[in-house]
């Protein structure tokens, strides 16, 4: 099976008289434990299109499908349902929650799907233990650095095992090493549960951890 189907996705927004299209007509597919670099210059479309994969946009033509689900008629209350049970989300901001301990930021997806409060417990631990974060579970965000924000962001996303993780710039604010580190941790991670993911990203060097690069210019995909 396929993870994700995008089928002639296309999005327009109106601008006056005239229309913007940030993604021409677009068809891709990504197998259900394949990692895919999604690389392109800022302003490519590579992020309208994560957030249509995703389901946070609505695409204005084509189809969407993740899994075995077409996405494409769905609802703002379905989609809502959907991303928190079926997609892993991880921000170029990260979007922790600055109140809530890294181990409190894994247990509010658990609890937003009514997962049973022992279980949900011990795989935040257990995912935190894998992302060497044991010692830092009790810790606010403030009092984390650019690495560990984004290995709790990671955690987060796969809080509900997805069939799809969606990494948007994940390496932006790191420095190459880092971004090297977490990019391994991202892949070994989705490897080792037989997940999809699509990092999109502007650094071609983290391309190196990917199965397959497809580059997106302008709106338009090409492999």
């Amino acid at each position: 099976m396929t993870a994700l189907v995008l089928d002639g996705v296309r999005k327009v927004y109106p601008s006056g008289d005239d229309e913007i299209v940030a993604v021409h007509t677009a068809d891709l597919a990504v197998g259900d434990d394949e990692i895919l670099a999604l690389v392109g210059p800022s302003g490519s479309g590579k992020t309208t299109l994560l957030s249509i994969a995703g389901g946070l946009l609505a695409p204005t033509a084509g189809a969407v499908r993740v899994g075995s689900t077409d996405i494409s008629g769905f609802n703002q209350k379905q989609l809502t349902g959907f991303r928190a049970s079926s997609v892993g989300f991880v921000f170029q901001a990260v979007n922790l929650v600055p109140f809530l301990t890294a181990r409190e930021n894994l247990l509010v997806v658990a609890e937003m799907t009514g997962q049973p409060k022992g279980p949900a417990r011990r795989r935040a631990d257990q995912l935190l233990d894998e992302l060497g974060l044991t010692h830092r579970t009790k810790n606010l965000p403030a009092q984390l650095s650019g690495g560990e924000r984004q290995r709790v962001a990671i955690g987060r996303a796969l809080m509900n095992e997805p069939g799809l993780v969606l990494f948007d710039e994940p390496t932006s604010a790191l420095d190459t090493s880092l971004g090297e580190q977490v990019m391994g941790l991202i892949r070994d991670e989705v490897k080792g549960r037989g997940t999809a993911a699509v990092i999109v990203t502007h650094d071609t060097r983290m391309t190196e951890f990917a199965d397959r690069t497809v580059s997106i210019i302008d709106g338009y995909l090409a492999a």
